[in-house]
């Protein structure tokens, strides 16, 4: 299983959103380029950012810092954040983002999922955002009332490989993830996995890679130190062959 750091941007910085909520939001650096590169150096071999505002208003806010990222990395970086048509799609690939991620325009534009795919193949992915099984969008700010696991099968029907599922309610306050759901997903969805929200320990990570999640991304616990990056990658890579 992948260790992922997230990077998520607003107003140019590296923030963190608890529970997506805008307003209770902390600044843990001005600098995003450089903590990307922290997270590579301390072994990451992925990287994902999220343009906050381009989730929330739907127009990618924060391009110019995403792109610089791109470049200041050797690892793979994934994206999300206002990417809702195939035009955004499109550039995001030619400007070396490794996977690109739908999100808001993936519920209220189905059409843009299979045309998606057929663009960008396994190199899109869609980022299922779940307030209590219900699917939200515009940044976490807009109850969907669509049903996550009819959405997720939905998504496998278009020819979608892989996506994030985001417990919100666990997101940014070290509740612990939602393993229940991660491994029910793994099981039933046929798609590859990854967890996202409420990561607190490299003991969770642990059990993430247990549950069959491909990738596990990790927010506030590597910012705040309660989780070691490299410590994590190694605790995995030995609970991924203990359990070969």
């Amino acid at each position: 299983m992948e260790v992922i750091p997230a990077i998520d941007i607003r107003g140019g910085k590296c923030v963190r959103l608890a529970q997506g909520d805008y307003a209770r939001e902390t600044v843990f650096g001005d600098d995003p380029i450089e903590m990307a590169r922290r997270w590579a150096t301390e072994g990451a071999t992925r990287i994902h950012v999220v343009d906050l505002d381009g989730a929330r208003d739907g127009a990618q806010a924060n391009l110019a810092v995403t792109r610089a990222i791109v470049k200041a990395v050797e690892v793979p970086v994934q994206t999300g954040g206002g990417v809702r048509t195939l035009e955004v799609l499109r550039a995001a690939l030619e400007a070396g983002f490794d996977r690109v991620a739908l999100g808001t325009g993936a519920v209220k534009d189905p059409a843009l999922v299979p045309a998606a795919v057929a663009l960008a193949g396994d190199r899109v992915f869609v980022s299922v955002d779940a307030r209590e099984g219900r699917v939200s969008l515009e940044g976490w700010t807009e109850d969907s009332g669509v049903d996550a696991t009819e959405f997720i099968a939905r998504l496998r029907d278009q020819g979608v490989v892989r996506f994030v599922y985001t417990d919100i309610l666990r997101d940014g306050v070290h509740d612990g993830p939602n393993f229940e759901a991660v491994e029910r997903l793994v099981r039933s969805s046929g798609m590859r996995v990854i967890a996202a929200g409420g990561v607190g320990s490299v003991a969770d990570l642990v059990r993430l890679a247990e549950c069959g999640a491909e990738g596990a991304i990790v927010g506030r616990a590597i910012y705040t130190g309660d989780v070691r990056l490299p410590e994590a990658i190694e605790a995995v890579a030995r609970a991924t062959k203990a359990g070969a």
